[in-house]
């Protein structure tokens, strides 16, 4: 089998993010991705894909892979890592999402603007509800949700202390079928792998998490995949193993 290698950051916020920075636009996110010659970067905004489009048109223009994607905060207050196909199983996504999120409604000055933008990065509207809130959507929910969608689900950045698998329930189900997670250290899976004995069955990937452009992932950590599109990156995500 004849493999790509893809540098990648796979966990970008944008402004839609209230955490996000305002200059963290779609046009300014795939430009810094350009400047550092990222293969393939994912936009995962908190609960939403409605920047996903933008992003898109911007990538394609580019030359750059780009997957839709969302961070979902489950009933658990886990984060999770979802990247779809194609844009329009992104707002699939987006639609089923919205209607289970709690609704509380954003105040801009205490958490930050939540805005939608065009290709050009021009305002095309606004979140009305806090997008940091976590959903109805339980976490084991989450991946036959993506399976449908034709997406994977990923539990996001395990090794933090807040709002991740381990940290929020303290353990992996035993039902779990995820194969890929998240790291935001990659140096610490190894102990993680001797505490959780699910996890030697896993891929590891780590990315950037990033809320401000600067903050995007140098062109460090590789995939291995069939196909240079979302397809490819998420069957790589899917069977691992198969892809070493």
């Amino acid at each position: 089998m004849h493999l790509l290698s893809l540098s990648y950051d796979l966990h970008i916020h944008s402004c839609l993010s209230p955490c996000g920075d305002g200059d963290s636009t779609p046009a300014n996110i795939v430009g810094m991705a350009v400047v550092k010659e990222l293969d393939v970067i994912a936009l995962c905004d908190h609960n939403t894909s409605k920047n996903c489009p933008a992003a898109k048109k911007v990538a394609d223009a580019y030359g750059v892979t780009f997957i839709s994607g969302m961070e979902i905060t489950t009933a658990e207050e886990v984060h999770v890592v979802c990247l779809l196909p194609t844009v329009e199983k992104a707002l699939e996504l987006d639609e089923y999402v919205s209607a289970r999120l709690l609704p509380v409604t954003n105040d801009p000055l205490l958490f930050g603007e939540q805005l939608i933008m065009d290709y050009d990065d021009n305002i095309t509207g606004t979140e009305p509800r806090l997008l940091i809130n976590a959903t109805s959507i339980s976490f084991d929910e989450v991946f036959p949700l993506l399976e449908s969608l034709g997406g994977v689900a990923i539990p996001a950045h395990i090794d933090k202390s807040t709002n991740s698998l381990l940290s929020n329930l303290g353990f992996i189900p035993p039902d779990s079928v995820f194969r890929t997670v998240e790291v935001k250290n990659a140096e610490l899976f190894g102990k993680l792998v001797k505490e959780h004995e699910y996890l030697n069955s896993c891929k590891m990937i780590t990315n950037s998490d990033a809320h401000y452009i600067q903050d995007i992932n140098e062109p460090v950590n590789f995939l291995h995949v069939q196909e240079r599109s979302p397809k490819g990156v998420i069957e790589a995500l899917r069977n691992p193993g198969i892809f070493r």
